[in-house]
């Protein structure tokens, strides 16, 4: 591999021209085609296999009016005034009157006749139903659902909405977390490089790749539902990814360029031998998300294909543009900044680090974490294992109205509904019965479904010939544990409830919907788990060519990723981060779990092979298997600091949002990526290295034999591009 690297790498610098405009040319077109196709990424999901999933295909066949996207219109008055006086009555009654006229609506509830005031008659609920399902409701349809509800407000009314859809649902991203992000790495890659042009490349590549990727996205949620969340994970881990693989090539080039080598044989050869390893580790990534397939739920695969796709084009960036623009750079990237308080600092930090690395903080640590291996591996796994104490306390559930900011109008309709009316009536059950259904068997139904526990209120929705739809309020909110225990109940004596219908019955709504999703996550995590670990395993073995190295891997990740829980855990479900964050507590995210042990799994594997393939590159040379554990490291441990800092940093500038699964989302990869380049690959791994020694490259003859060696570390090539060595020269 690192031959058809290093020709790779000669190719695109001396075509740099038209390499660079091919990239450029690809941005633009991604683009233009976004423009143009319109799309939009949005928060429906869909769950094929599941009851509730039934339910609604069920509902669109035969009752349109229930099958389409929901918003819950509240309407509340301060003390001591009440919805149902003159003037606030006759306010709301207008604007359900102008709510029915408005486009794509196919039915308006009115609070008075529908049972819709709460006992203290100082809210009242009204639903609006839509003909079209929640990716298809028209922006223009929600500002004239706001334009229609102006003779409330006139009169005084507060007018707040929640559901499926309503004004402002959609999540408009914010600029600021990239803009942090982008500076944080631009400062971290100055103090690496101490060079303007060397900080500023990996950058500029990383941007190109991401607005391919995000433009990409843009036009493919013009004919497939995406959901919001992916754009925002494409986007971390194209922006690091892009930023890190770049870092890892062009650190090896400056100091090729340092040790005396021309631009266009330290651009090939830092690709012939570092590319290799971001080649690997870019794959282990892209298979890790691609695994969130094996999960069956559409909106989570196409979240793991999205951020794939956004780590494959940092990947190819990284193999074609990055040598191109090195091509046009030329000896500037090794041209040091030089300050007056310390002048010829960088140069200098620069030349040690090529030329003399045993002199560098690195190899300081290395050399540590060498010689007490064993008090360091034990306190290291304790210190993860404590971390990982609160993920045994996790609970997931798909977030709430309950978890927005208490700014938000999903947020203050939540509230005002629990308070008036109880938690329940935010999250409704619909219980459907398939097939024609007279009053009675309504009747009868209705009966039985409120007889069952924690239901505080049920009532017929809606009938006609083929199906007929009751409302189950339940006594607790969306996501109780006592919610999903009524869902389960029902489905489970079914067969006595519908006694006396005459029709089977289904359960469905959003909440059922939630719920469902929760638990097809929990079932299949332990299949991804396998699958995804599997496949990693298979490819770590065959670039280290040893079994025990990826074995080491995984174990690590695991603690890791264990911690990571943890931290999750311990910070927004416990609540000890309400403050810092200004969150409300709430369960974990029901598919952020899966997603972590895809993208951290990823990561992990990154700092793995880059870390260990300078330990096998020294081991390789010299046989000295403890000492090659010290050196390695510590030729790695700046590059890889780096490279996890600023893969850190992009991660925290995300929680600089209100959206709080996104503050949620960069909180869990931060602490994961923290955790697993930190504790784990700079100290757990050179420790355990260190005590198992030579054992740890032990592979079968049958191994060597039959499996081609890919040449991770660069060692043949090296050779090759060397010439013979001279006779009567020492061996190893």
């Amino acid at each position: 591999m690192s031959t058809y690297l290093f020709r790779l790498g000669k190719w695109a610098f001396r075509r740099r021209r038209w390499v660079v405009g091919f990239w450029l040319a690809v941005a633009v077109a991604a683009i233009v085609l976004a423009m143009v196709s319109g799309g939009q990424t949005n928060d429906s999901f869909t769950i094929p296999g599941t009851e509730s999933q039934r339910t609604t295909d069920l509902l669109e066949q035969k009752l349109p009016a229930l099958g389409g996207a929901q918003t819950q219109v509240v309407f509340a008055v301060k003390s001591p005034a009440k919805v149902t006086d003159q003037g606030p009555r006759a306010g709301i009654e207008a604007a359900v009157a102008q709510l029915r006229t408005v486009p794509q609506v196919a039915s308006v509830s009115d609070p008075f006749t529908d049972q819709g005031v709460a006992p203290d008659q100082q809210v009242a609920l009204g639903w609006v139903q839509y003909t079209a399902q929640p990716a298809d409701v028209e922006d223009s349809t929600l500002d004239k659902l706001e334009d229609a509800v102006a003779p409330a407000e006139q009169a005084g009314v507060q007018v707040e909405y929640s559901g499926s859809v309503y004004p402002g649902w959609r999540i408009t991203p914010s600029e600021l977390p990239e803009l942090i992000g982008l500076a944080i790495a631009l400062i971290i890659l100055l103090i690496t490089f101490g060079a303007v042009v060397a900080a500023g490349v990996p950058i500029v590549n990383a941007i190109i790749g991401v607005v391919i990727a995000l433009m990409g996205v843009t036009a493919l949620a013009s004919v497939v539902d995406i959901a919001s969340a992916s754009t925002t994970v494409a986007l971390m881990l194209g922006l690091s990814c892009g930023i890190d693989y770049g870092l890892f090539i062009l650190f090896r080039h400056r100091n090729n360029l340092i040790a005396g080598m021309t631009p266009e044989e330290s651009a090939s050869l830092a690709l012939g031998t570092a590319g290799s390893s971001v080649v690997f580790a870019g794959l282990t990534v892209i298979i890790a998300l691609c695994g969130l397939a094996v999960v069956g739920i559409p909106f989570l695969t196409l979240m793991g294909l999205c951020a794939a796709a956004a780590v494959s084009v940092a990947l190819l960036i990284a193999l074609t543009l990055l040598p191109a623009i090195l091509g046009f750079a030329g000896p500037k990237v090794a041209k040091f900044i030089d300050t007056r308080l310390r002048p010829g600092h960088h140069e200098e930090v620069a030349r040690i680090t090529a030329t003399e690395p045993a002199r560098t903080f690195g190899a300081t640590w290395a050399r540590f974490v060498v010689r007490f291996r064993i008090p360091v591996l034990v306190l290291g796994v304790g210190l993860l294992l404590v971390l990982a104490i609160p993920a045994a306390s996790m609970d997931l559930g798909l977030p709430s109205a309950a978890s927005q900011p208490e700014s938000s109008t999903q947020r203050k309709a939540y509230d005002l509904t629990a308070e008036s009316f109880g938690p329940g009536f935010n999250g409704p059950l619909l219980v459907v019965a398939d097939g024609p259904v007279d009053q009675s068997g309504v009747q009868t139904l209705v009966n039985a479904l409120r007889q069952q526990p924690d239901v505080a209120a049920a009532g017929p929705l809606a009938v006609n010939n083929e199906v007929a739809v009751v409302r189950v309020i339940p006594t607790t909110g969306p996501n109780s544990d006592t919610t999903a225990d009524l869902v389960h109940h029902i489905r489970d004596n079914r067969a006595a409830i519908e006694n006396g219908v005459g029709a089977p019955i289904l359960v469905g709504g959003s909440t059922a919907s939630n719920i469902d999703v929760s638990t097809k996550l929990s079932d299949a995590l332990p299949v991804f788990l396998l699958v995804v670990v599997g496949l990693a395993f298979v490819l770590l073995t065959f670039a280290f060519r040893t079994i025990l190295v990826p074995i080491k891997s995984i174990l690590g990740f695991l603690l890791s990723i264990g911690a990571a829980f943890g931290a999750e855990v311990a910070m927004f479900q416990w609540g000890w981060g309400q403050d810092i964050f200004d969150i409300t507590p709430t369960e974990t995210i029901s598919f952020l779990p899966i997603l972590m042990l895809a993208i951290i799994f990823g990561l992990s594997s990154d700092y793995e092979v880059f870390v260990v393939s300078r330990i096998k590159e020294d081991y390789t040379t010299t046989g000295d298997a403890r000492g090659a554990v010290a050196r390695g490291t510590g030729l790695s441990a700046r590059v890889v600091t780096a490279a996890a800092l600023i893969m850190f940093s992009i991660f925290v500038a995300f929680m600089f949002t209100d959206d709080p699964t996104i503050k949620v989302i960069g909180f869990s990869f931060a602490v994961g990526v923290f955790l697993d380049a930190f504790v784990v690959r700079l100290t757990l791994v050179p420790a355990t290295m260190a005590i198992v020694r030579a054992k740890l490259w032990y592979h079968p003859q049958w191994f060597a034999k039959y499996v081609p060696d890919p040449d991770i570390e660069g060692k043949r090539l090296e050779e090759r591009l060397a010439g013979p060595a001279p006779t009567g020269g020492a061996g190893h």
